[in-house]
């Protein structure tokens, strides 16, 4: 599906944004290990998550959406059973890594793939310490998906000390820490997004600067209800929309603010940015807000590297429009992870901006380029990436003209009505 988006008039209007793609995962992984019925509020129903319902329906776990709840009927840590069939995880990196860990404790035998995309996704990140751990598990050749879990006798707590920052590879070994003999202890140099440890009740430490996260094997986990809060990473799109586009104001409601996933707020604001948060409350330990957006005037002149980058490594192609409607130059290094996404993104983003006229320097780590005036409308590519897609739909708003987005209907995978938002805004 190609979609035709036009210069816009100001955007206007009070909106929500599905509810977070991170804690929808999690959520209904710590459901199915539970004892009892979790019941999920605001539970993002897209690809992704419902890539991750999938797997545990193979896996015996029943589920029933009964309004904006979903019921998760637990079976506790060891209530999993084995699979007729492959897991399929379809386009979803946090499904199959996450979901790992979890397999690897159990007694039965599975192997897990997902669609063409995902298979090029890099799985030895999680593969080096689960195999520390004692698991028995095996990819290909080049270390992605299919993956092939074994059982074994048990697993053996470990000290990992996080190579770089990754929330994934954290939940994967804490999800195998519950079925692993001793303490397991996860060491981060530099924060990643948090949302496990949340929903999991563990209470991080810090020593000698490092932050140490630690589960005990045989946690036993009692359902409980989360409530999922608007996720932040699909508001960002709407918050560059309000900026760019000349003359506009507009409330983001009920929008999760876990200082691990907002750092592009940090960004937008050093640029110039008008975002004011209203009604800021905590809800099921998760801190959330409304966010009110004004055109403005952007300043660049930034270059973002180091320990800010895990924090917004998904916002990376939405800040790079909003910095391209700035004055100045733009540099982005330390992203080398964003070639491992659903596309090349470094590669997605370049191309996408040249499009727009402008002179973009490729890094392997990153790219920068200088603003200029007059840019220009053109049909975009979204390399079938969600991010990518709704990214140039929002510049395509503040460009003089059509322009067209080639194969827009990916934002299914995080934000299904994306298309239909922009259109009440508009009204």
């Amino acid at each position: 599906m190609d979609k035709n988006v036009s210069s816009s008039q100001p955007l206007r209007g009070e909106i929500s944004v599905p509810g977070d793609k991170s804690i929808s995962h999690r959520a209904v992984m710590i459901g199915a290990i539970s004892e009892g019925t979790t019941e999920i509020t605001g539970f993002l129903k897209a690809a992704d998550p419902l890539s991750t319902i999938g797997c545990f329906q193979s896996l015996g776990i029943d589920h029933k959406f009964d309004g904006d709840r979903l019921l998760i009927y637990g079976k506790g840590l060891h209530g999993l059973r084995a699979s007729s069939t492959m897991l399929d995880a379809g386009n979803s990196g946090t499904t199959i890594r996450l979901i790992s860990g979890i397999l690897a404790g159990q007694q039965f035998p599975t192997t897990i793939s997902g669609d063409q995309y995902l298979v090029k996704r890099p799985m030895k990140r999680i593969l080096d310490p689960l195999k520390r751990m004692g698991a028995k598990i095996s990819a290909t050749e080049s270390f992605t998906a299919p993956l092939t879990i074994e059982p074994v006798d048990h697993l053996q707590a470990i000290d990992y000390e996080l190579p770089i920052a990754s929330a994934q590879v954290k939940s994967a070994v804490l999800f195998a820490g519950l079925y692993a003999q001793g303490i397991t202890r996860v060491i981060e140099l530099e924060p990643s997004r948090d949302h496990t440890e949340r929903m999991l009740n563990l209470t991080p430490e810090t020593k000698d600067g490092k932050t140490v996260i630690s589960v005990t094997a045989g946690k036993k986990l009692i359902a409980r209800p989360f409530t999922v809060p608007g996720d932040p990473s699909s508001a960002a799109f709407f918050i560059v929309a309000g900026l760019i586009v000349h003359g506009s104001e507009l409330k983001i409601s009920n929008v999760g603010l876990n200082p691990t996933r907002i750092g592009f707020l940090t960004v937008l604001r050093k640029m110039g940015a008008s975002i004011t948060i209203e009604n800021e409350r905590t809800v099921g330990g998760e801190p959330l807000g409304d966010l009110v957006v004004r055109s403005s005037e952007l300043r660049t002149d930034i270059v973002l590297n180091g320990d800010i980058i895990p924090n917004i490594i998904d916002e990376i192609p939405i800040l790079s429009v909003a910095a391209a409607f700035a004055v100045g130059r733009f540099e982005v290094r330390d992203a080398k992870d964003l070639r491992n996404k659903e596309t090349d993104r470094i590669t997605a983003v370049c191309a996408n901006l040249r499009r727009m006229g402008l002179e973009v320097e490729e890094y392997p780590d990153g790219f920068a380029f200088d603003s200029k005036n007059n840019l220009l409308h053109n049909t975009f590519d979204s390399y079938d990436d969600h991010r990518i897609a709704m990214a140039f739909g929002i510049a395509s708003l503040a460009l003089q003209g059509e322009s067209t987005i080639h194969d827009a209907g990916c934002v299914s995978i995080s934000f299904p009505t994306f298309w239909e938002t922009i259109q009440v805004l508009q009204r």
